[in-house]
């Protein structure tokens, strides 16, 4: 098994962390996603501009996972939580963003990068992580149950100009 290499993002690694962006989103999720939504969410929640505003926001944490050769094939983000629910900023986090390419999921790789982002969530003194996920997701909802995450509630979650339910899910560190 090829292993990855996770580091923190770095500036550079924009146009990156776009494609993978783009790219892990529309397989998520079209499946049953309408497609002209979907490429008006990625144009905009993945564009490039994105994730250079967010590497140069030091309350943002960025992780890129690469082969041995240097390609992208995950990405992590965990961000301040911005969820409507009650959250203090020093005591939580939230995962905006965690996808590894289909062909790198597995083998304990999505677990190993969970525990790096619980370990940087500890570190700068959080108590929880939350997360956002689609109720439809029944894979990444298994993965989060696993880890010790817990529904407490929902959010709603625009897909372009189409909305979709979300559960919020939190874990205890």
């Amino acid at each position: 098994m090829t292993p990855i290499h996770w580091r923190r993002a770095v500036p550079s690694d924009a146009p990156a962390l776009s494609l993978l962006g783009g790219a892990t989103f529309l397989a998520s999720f079209a499946h049953d996603h309408p497609g002209p939504a979907l490429i008006a969410h990625i144009q905009v929640a993945h564009a490039e501009s994105y994730y250079r505003v967010a590497l140069h926001d030091p309350a943002q944490h960025l992780l890129i996972g690469e082969t041995p050769l240097g390609a992208p094939v995950g990405y992590a983000m965990l961000t301040p939580p911005d969820l409507p629910i009650f959250t203090d900023e020093r005591d939580d986090v939230e995962i905006k963003r965690i996808y590894l390419l289909g062909p790198w999921q597995g083998g304990g790789r999505g677990d190993a990068l969970m525990e790096l982002l619980a370990d940087h969530a500890r570190h700068r003194g959080a108590k929880r992580m939350l997360l956002a996920v689609y109720p439809q997701n029944d894979r990444a909802r298994r993965f989060y149950a696993r880890h010790g995450f817990q529904e407490i509630g929902e959010t709603t979650f625009m897909v372009g100009d189409v909305p979709f339910r979300d559960l919020i899910y939190a874990r205890t560190l």
